[in-house]
């Protein structure tokens, strides 16, 4: 979590701390949904023959993956992030474990202050 001591007064009270939350979750949960996705029913559809599983997590990761651009673009607006940060952190989301390290990268210069 980011705590408020490592945060400006400003940013506290724009609501960066909350935002981080929102964005740390769905960072998570979109990334594991990809790697279902993709270790688990592309290969079933693909080598077992079996498409439901494509169809249920692939909707079910594309429908999180527009919640995560929600809560990402919505820290990006409230931490005031760089046009570059903001299409970086949103694109995470759409390669395998990558979500993974730029929310850890995010995390780390947000709660060091730096810009992203």
């Amino acid at each position: 979590m980011v705590t408020e001591q490592a945060l400006s007064a400003a940013a506290v009270r724009r609501g960066v701390p909350a935002a981080m939350t929102r964005y740390r979750v769905m960072a998570y949960v979109v990334g594991v949904m990809l790697l279902v996705l993709v270790l688990v029913a592309m290969p079933l559809k693909y080598l077992a023959e079996t498409p439901g599983p494509v169809a249920v997590i692939g909707t079910a990761h594309g429908f999180l993956y527009a919640v995560y651009l929600l809560a990402a673009f919505d820290l990006a607006l409230r931490a005031r992030w760089s046009m570059w940060g903001t299409l970086g952190v949103l694109l995470a989301g759409t390669v395998p474990f990558l979500s993974f390290y730029v929310e850890r990268k995010v995390t780390h210069r947000m709660r060091t202050g730096q810009s992203v």
